[in-house]
């Protein structure tokens, strides 16, 4: 059953185009997924889907009676309300009172680690704020579930919680999240933006690294081939019209077509070469660190010496104490008791929660500028435009405004000017949180050839799957315990009841992925025979033909679009034309890769 139909849209943002003529559908039980680079509109088409924004163009049918259930990125609550009334649905999303749901609301808000029900809304952190909106979401009855990065500021037993649930629901759901475990666990569905179009995928994310390289090499193969065709439509405008003038008119058309087709965009890559000061022999050295806070012991006698090279994750629920420890580390704060030790050469950089000191009034290359005009890399002297340009920024984006950036690209932005500081002690407080998954894979992959000590905080199992080799976990009254290994090992080792997940392995298939349709080899259309240089008898018929064929297929296409917008509210009928749609569209490609065989058999016989 279709849930969700959103058909032909087109908006703009900031002058930016997000979405150039893009559909989007949800069925009954779908899990989808959402991913694309910071800045290409993950939340605005959240915020589309879920009626908040109108597009530019296109329109947005639902199910009849469809109840959806919202969680924004930063919500927003009104002054004054308790932690326990802005966890409460609101009252014209429900048919009881809110105060009906007070029982679960107490029991979610104690999953999720908040305590102090009576606490003023205000006053407390994004990251509790966003824990509160999910219970309110949670707790409203909905068919479908639009979750804008639910996993943000949960910890580890918190985010398994979230996937179970999710994985269980009954019901529609689409999300934004950059946690890769999470999302190949609940998803049974990827739609990815890119360059204003979505793609859809009916796999998980494991599938979707799969198959959007073979779309990739096939829209390459594409090109390769449209490239060769128009070689040889170009010699065979030069040499005159064919007899018939309606032949030479489509044929004209045809390669026009051709012509006009926009080759395939490369995706630019965030890359920077890892750069770094010089650290000498003493590092980082905590001896007997103590500190509590109004009694509350939060890290009692700790001792740890941080390596050369060292990659280290930080671990434990919400509030126990994993930023204070950086801050005692970085010399933001100090311990009660016992002694730190800084090397002389020891230069730290701390990408902190929060993004620090980002004007929105300041220009993108000036907010870089300032860390220096000329960075040194392993690769020599690099411009900062050009760094920016490896971080995917754009020329003509970085002389904006930095408040014209997204979130996410604010992120990004606040990354590049840590990274390009040459630290050569890195510490990152939730370094995964509103970063995309291209950038989190470019990071990583910073993090593999940076020559000196890493520390992070993350909730992110694949992340520190991906960089840890030690794992310090606040085990509770102050106790901080060292595991060997990145965030599997330490579950194996530690015993906890909420398992690691285990990729290749522990992937929770929800529904089996569909078939693609077969790609037709032009070049090799008789399977396993070489490409003949003369026309058969048959072929010269079907040659003959199938450009009338391909016009009545384009003609029933055409055809079928006019129904579909006349039945947008008839939900039984809309499956059955779209389905009708998808196997025309097939047939017309199948057509025409016929059509360019034989074209290209019928030069080649011509030319003997």
């Amino acid at each position: 059953m279709n849930l969700i139909t959103a058909k032909n849209l087109t908006h703009t943002y900031t002058g930016r185009l997000l979405f150039d003529d893009a559909s989007f559908y949800l069925n009954d039980n779908e899990k989808a997924g959402i991913i694309g680079i910071n800045g290409t509109g993950k939340s605005t088409l959240l915020k589309i889907i879920a009626g908040i924004v109108t597009p530019d163009q296109g329109i947005v049918t639902t199910m009849q009676n469809l109840r959806m259930g919202y969680l924004p990125q930063n919500p927003v609550f009104a002054k004054g309300m308790s932690v326990l009334d802005a966890s409460l649905p609101l009252k014209d999303d429900i048919a009881d009172e809110p105060s009906a749901f007070i029982p679960q609301a107490k029991s979610l808000l104690g999953k999720l680690g908040i305590i102090n029900l009576a606490k003023d809304i205000t006053t407390l952190s994004g990251g509790q704020k966003k824990r509160i909106a999910l219970v309110r979401t949670i707790l409203t009855p909905a068919d479908v579930l639009i979750l804008d990065e639910p996993t943000n500021h949960l910890d580890g037993s918190m985010a398994q919680w979230l996937e179970e649930y999710l994985v269980n629901y009954n019901g529609g759901i689409i999300m934004v999240t950059h946690d890769r475990y999470f999302l190949d666990s609940v998803t049974n569905r990827i739609i990815e933006i890119d360059k204003g179009h979505l793609y859809s995928y009916n796999c998980n994310y494991l599938g979707f690294i799969e198959r959007k390289a073979e779309r990739e090499e096939m829209e390459r193969a594409s090109e390769r081939k449209r490239q060769s065709i128009l070689r040889n439509e170009i010699a065979w405008i030069k040499r005159g019209a064919r007899a018939r003038s309606t032949k030479q008119k489509a044929h004209i058309a045809r390669y026009e077509a051709l012509r006009d087709t926009k080759a395939p965009v490369t995706d630019a890559t965030a890359q920077i070469s890892s750069v770094s000061s010089r650290l000498g022999r003493t590092t980082i050295e905590l001896g007997n660190i103590c500190k509590s806070f109004d009694g509350n012991v939060i890290i009692k006698d700790f001792t740890h010496i941080f390596l050369r090279g060292s990659r280290t994750g930080i671990i434990g629920a919400n509030g126990c104490g994993k930023s204070t420890l950086m801050n005692i580390i970085s010399g933001k704060q100090e311990p009660d008791s016992g002694e730190v030790t800084i090397g002389q050469t020891v230069k730290i950089s701390y990408f902190a929660q929060e993004n620090a000191s980002l004007d929105d009034s300041m220009r993108v290359i000036d907010y870089i500028r300032e860390g220096g005009e000329v960075i040194k890399t392993n690769e020599g002297t690099v411009s900062a435009s050009v760094m920016l340009e490896r971080f995917l920024f754009a020329p003509e984006q970085q002389y904006s405004l930095i408040g014209r950036l997204s979130g996410g690209e604010k992120r990004r932005l606040y990354l590049l000017r840590i990274l390009m500081e040459a630290p050569n002690v890195l510490l990152l407080d939730e370094p995964t949180n509103d970063l995309d998954i291209t950038t989190l894979a470019i990071l990583e992959d910073y993090l593999d050839t940076f020559d000196g000590i890493v520390i992070a905080i993350s909730h992110d199992r694949y992340f520190l799957d991906r960089i840890a080799t030690r794992i310090l976990s606040f085990e509770g009254s102050g106790v901080i315990k060292q595991y060997e290994g990145g965030y599997t090992d330490y579950i194996n080792a530690s015993g906890r009841e909420f398992p690691a997940y285990n990729p290749g392995t522990g992937i929770k298939e929800t529904s089996k992925p569909q078939e693609t349709t077969k790609t037709v080899n032009r070049d090799n259309w008789k399977d396993g025979q070489e490409k003949k240089k003369k026309m058969s008898y048959k072929e010269q018929r079907e040659y003959e033909t199938i450009e009338d064929d391909i016009a009545r297929l384009e003609n029933e296409l055409e055809n079928i679009e006019k129904e579909i917008l006349k039945y947008s509210h008839d939900f039984v009928k809309l499956n059955e034309l779209s389905a009708k749609k998808e196997e025309l569209s097939n047939n017309l490609s199948e057509k025409m890769d016929r059509w360019m065989y034989l074209e290209e058999l019928a030069q080649e016989t011509a030319n003997r």
